[in-house]
């Protein structure tokens, strides 16, 4: 292995962590809006699945008080959340009493409710929850939709917030 370093077992304090923070995530919000109220959470492990039929991904941690609140929902709103949402998100991530205090929001007729401003929205239902480790992943089927390639969407990278830079093609 010559100019590399030794790998580290994946048992090492923090090397898990470390590795997964070499990815840049997009940041999305899933919520839903009750007659309780408005009840959401932030999520960095979202991904696209599928064109046919139109799938994401989100994947919950085990023991999140949230989940269980949102996961009974006919319907979901998940936002993209876009590059000058970091707040926004911070508070979707914070204690739930306190989630939406300063968040521009609007919902649908079936309760998905979405976060304002953001680079896309997709309105999902459920489709299966497959245990995953400590997580579970959320396969969402998308009904509905609206999206604007234009807004620079928020990502996640090495535990901070970063920007996207646009590179041209090498002719």
């Amino acid at each position: 292995m010559t100019g590399a370093s030794p790998l580290a077992p994946v048992s090492a304090a923090g090397a898990l962590k470390r590795a997964y923070s070499c990815f840049p995530t997009g940041v999305v919000a899933v919520c839903r809006r009750t007659s309780d109220g408005d009840v959401g959470m932030s999520a960095s492990a979202f991904t696209t699945v599928s064109l046919d039929p139109p799938l994401v991904s989100v994947c919950v941690r085990d023991g999140s008080s949230t989940w269980p609140r949102l996961a009974t929902a006919d319907r979901l709103g998940v936002s993209v959340f876009a590059s000058h949402q970091g707040e926004a998100c911070r508070r979707l991530a914070g204690p739930p009493e306190s989630r939406f205090d300063d968040v521009h929001r609007w919902s649908t007729d079936s309760g998905a409710l979405f976060v304002s401003g953001s680079a896309a929205h997709l309105e999902c239902s459920v489709e299966q929850e497959v245990p995953a480790g400590d997580h579970h992943v959320v396969l969402l089927r998308i009904h509905a939709l609206r999206s604007d390639p234009s807004v620079d969407p928020l990502v996640f990278h090495a535990s901070t917030f970063r920007a996207l830079e646009a590179r041209r093609e090498q002719s």
